[in-house]
């Protein structure tokens, strides 16, 4: 029996690559603003907008076997720029959001066998980083959340966090828009280069996959060894 996989938010970036990787193996469910770039891809579509829509449960299947949760933000400036409200708003789409839309699929998720969710932080959570005090603090609350969450559902489903460092996608275009800038976030990486989307949907992969049957309540660095190594 094919799983059912739910995205939220996959039109684009790392949600989108998750898609093109996993829709020939599992039901793929897509719940976003726009479909654009699905094409021709056998996926099921659900108009949502995690900020203002409650999600129509009625398009999904009684059991989801997978939940991955794309939605986030990059909002990086020094703090002394951030004010209060700039620190609700990425707190409200990092996290808020993953906790409501959560609570209308439990029933859900607990018919599966054993279903897989993935949320998403950042390097920034583990790595003390300037100017990322706001986009930090609301992906440790994920971190959070999602060890909590799944130490109380185990071992009915599993969680897991992936952390990446910067990945080259449509969300990270202010800090990789020219050579010049590419060139300076390659060499900060002990890999010399930045993420692409594949990498971050290869261990999505693996994570929504049987493979990982025993792996739950952990934040696995996919950072070109950002978070772990010195190399200067």
């Amino acid at each position: 029996m094919r799983k059912n996989i739910l995205l939220i938010g996959g039109s684009h970036g790392i949600g989108f690559e998750i898609a093109l990787k996993l829709y020939n193996q599992y039901n793929i469910f897509i719940a976003s603003r726009t479909s654009e770039n699905l094409g021709n891809l056998e996926v099921t579509h659900i108009p949502y907008d995690a900020s203002k829509d409650e999600i129509d449960t009625s398009t999904l299947p009684d059991r989801i076997d997978g939940f991955v949760y794309c939605p986030g933000s990059i909002n990086l400036k020094p703090f002394k720029m951030l004010n209060p409200e700039a620190f609700e708003d990425d707190m409200q789409i990092n996290f808020m959001f993953l906790v409501k839309i959560i609570h209308v699929l439990l029933p859900k998720l607990t018919a599966s066998n054993q279903a897989s969710l993935i949320f998403f932080s950042t390097v920034a959570v583990k790595v003390g980083m300037p100017y990322h005090t706001s986009i930090a603090a609301a992906k440790g609350a994920i971190e959070g959340f999602a060890k909590a969450l799944a130490a109380e559902y185990a071992p009915q489903f599993r969680v897991n966090v992936i952390a990446p460092s910067l990945t080259d996608t449509p969300l990270a275009k202010r800090l990789l828009g020219n050579d010049k800038k590419k060139e300076l976030m390659n060499n900060r990486h002990p890999m010399k280069r930045v993420g692409q989307a594949e990498d971050i949907a290869n261990i999505a992969g693996f994570l929504l996959s049987d493979d990982s049957s025993w792996i739950t309540g952990q934040v696995i660095g996919v950072d070109g060894g950002m978070s772990t190594l010195n190399i200067n």
